[in-house]
C-alpha cells in the first residue's frame, strides 16, 4: 500500500462527513473510546488542551499552539477538515504527518476498521493520538470537530478547555437556539479541570456557568479579563493594544491572523496561556508576541483570512456560518478599493438568505460550487442571491468563478474566495 492507497482507502471506505454530510455522523463516542482501547489509550499519555466553539476555534488553536512552540515545547496540533492535503489535520510544530506513518496506521489498523466500522473522523481522531503518543509530543492542542458533547476529540482529559464564540452553525445536529448550541459546545467541560469562556454572550452565560458549577470546574469568562483594541489595521491585518484588568500588557501586537473576529480570540487565548502558565509550563511575553505574529508561519495554518495576492488584493477565508459572514462583511467594508468580486459557494445544508445580508451588496458576485456531494447546487444559491438585489454571473466550478474572477480584477480591486471551506480549498493558488 502506497500512501495514494491509503488515503483512498480512508476516503471510500469510511464515511465522511465533510463531503457526505449527516449520513457520516456518529450520535456517540463508543466507536472513539473502542479504536482508543484498541490502540491502549494514546490520547492519556501526552498533555492536552481541548477548543470548541463555533466561530474561532481553528485560529484559536493555531494560536495556542504556536504560542506554545514559541516557547519551546513539542506541540502536537489536531484540527480538520484539511484543505489541500489529509495531512494538515495531525501536525506536531507545524509539520504534517509524514506520509509514512499515514500509510503504516492505515495497514496495521486496517482489520480492526473494517470490523468497527469507524466514521472517517473517528479514524482521524486515533490516528492523531497514536502518532502524538509515538512521536512523545509534551503537549497537544485538539479541535473539536463539531459540537463538543459528542465529538470523537472528546476522551481526552485536558489541562483546560477553551469555548470559542457561539453563533448558529448545524443547527440539525446541535440544536435551533444559541442556548442549545452552547449546551452541546459546555460538553468539553471536565470535572474539576479549568474552562475558558472567550466572550460572554448573554444568550449562554447561564448555561455555561451551570454546567461548569455541575462540574466542579473553575470558569472564566476571558473577555471580563482582557480588553484588545485596535491600533492600525493594513491589508486587513490589525496591531492592537491589550490590557489586562485596565492594565495595558500588550502595546502594538501585531497578529498575523488578519480577520476581524480574531479580536474576539485573542482575550481566549491570552487566558488559556495564563492557566497554562499556572500549571507549570514556562511561557514568556516574548513567546506569545513572537508567535502572535507568526501563527501562519509557525502552525502552516492556510485559509484564515489570507491574502494570496496584493495587486490586486485576494483574499480567501473559510468562513462558513452567519457569525462568520457577520465577521467577514464588516471587514470587508472597511478595505479600500475600486471594485470588489466575490467567489462564492456554500454547502447544502446552509441558509443563504440567512447569511447573503452581510455581504456587500455592491460587490459583482461569481457564484460556483465545490466538487463535493454536500454543495450546495449554483444555481439555487445565485438565484437566492439574484433575487436579493446581488448581481453577478454562475459558474460551473470554483476554478473558473476564480479565474475569471481573475480577468475581470484590476490592480486597484479586490477579490475575496469563501463561503466554504471547499471552496476555499480549490484555490489552485492557495499554498
Amino acid at each position: 500500500m502506497n500512501y495514494q492507497q491509503a488515503i483512498q482507502y480512508l476516503y471510500d471506505a469510511l464515511p465522511m462527513f465533510q463531503r457526505i454530510g449527516k449520513s457520516a455522523f456518529k450520535k456517540d463516542l463508543t466507536n472513539t473510546l473502542s479504536f482508543c482501547a484498541h490502540l491502549q489509550n494514546p490520547q492519556n499519555t501526552f498533555a492536552t488542551v481541548h477548543v470548541a466553539g463555533t466561530n474561532g476555534k481553528g485560529s484559536s488553536a493555531h494560536s495556542i499552539a504556536a504560542i506554545l512552540q514559541a516557547a519551546g515545547y513539542k506541540t502536537g496540533l489536531y484540527t480538520s477538515p484539511h484543505l489541500k492535503s489529509f495531512t494538515e489535520r495531525i501536525r506536531i510544530n507545524g509539520h504534517p504527518i509524514d506520509e509514512e506513518s499515514v500509510i503504516r496506521f492505515v495497514q496495521n489498523h486496517k482489520d480492526f476498521m473494517e470490523s468497527l466500522k469507524p466514521s472517517f473522523f473517528e479514524t482521524t481522531v486515533a490516528m492523531a493520538f497514536d502518532y502524538f503518543r509515538q512521536e512523545q509530543v509534551d503537549i497537544a492542542v485538539i479541535e473539536v470537530g463539531m459540537g463538543g458533547r459528542l465529538d470523537s476529540t472528546n476522551v481526552i482529559q485536558p489541562l483546560l478547555s477553551l469555548i470559542t464564540h457561539i453563533s448558529m452553525d448545524h443547527t440539525d445536529f446541535l440544536g435551533d437556539t444559541l442556548e442549545k448550541i452552547a449546551v452541546e459546545k459546555a460538553g468539553i467541560i471536565k470535572q474539576k479541570t479549568p474552562v475558558i469562556i472567550g466572550e460572554k454572550q448573554t444568550a449562554t452565560v447561564n448555561v455555561f456557568t451551570e454546567i461548569a458549577q455541575r462540574r466542579q470546574a473553575s470558569l472564566s469568562f476571558a473577555s471580563d479579563d482582557y480588553q484588545v483594541s485596535i491600533a492600525r489595521v493594513i491589508d486587513g491585518k490589525y496591531t492592537v493594544n491589550v490590557e489586562k484588568e485596565g492594565q495595558l500588557v500588550f502595546g502594538d501586537l501585531a497578529l498575523s491572523l488578519g480577520a476581524h473576529y480574531q479580536l474576539k480570540n485573542l482575550p481566549g487565548i491570552l487566558k488559556s496561556v495564563d492557566i497554562l502558565i499556572e500549571k507549570g509550563f514556562n511561557i514568556t511575553a516574548e513567546n506569545i508576541r513572537y508567535a502572535l505574529g507568526a501563527v501562519s508561519e509557525l502552525t502552516s495554518l492556510k485559509g484564515r483570512w489570507q491574502i494570496l495576492s496584493k495587486k490586486p488584493l485576494i483574499i480567501c477565508d473559510t468562513g462558513h456560518n452567519k457569525g462568520a459572514f457577520e465577521e467577514i462583511g464588516l471587514q470587508l467594508r472597511h478595505i479600500h478599493y475600486r471594485k470588489l468580486y466575490v467567489v462564492l459557494g456554500v454547502n447544502e445544508e446552509k441558509e443563504p438568505q440567512h447569511l447573503l445580508p452581510f455581504l456587500p451588496p455592491d460587490a459583482y458576485y461569481l457564484f460556483c460550487q465545490a466538487d463535493i456531494p454536500r454543495a450546495m447546487p449554483v444555481d439555487t444559491l445565485a438565484k437566492l442571491a439574484l433575487e436579493s438585489g446581488f448581481q453577478g454571473e454562475v459558474h460551473t466550478s470554483v476554478s473558473k468563478a476564480y479565474q475569471k474572477a481573475k480577468a475581470l480584477a484590476q490592480a486597484d480591486d479586490c477579490i475575496f474566495v469563501g463561503g466554504s471551506t471547499f471552496v476555499v480549498a480549490e484555490i489552485e493558488d492557495l499554498s
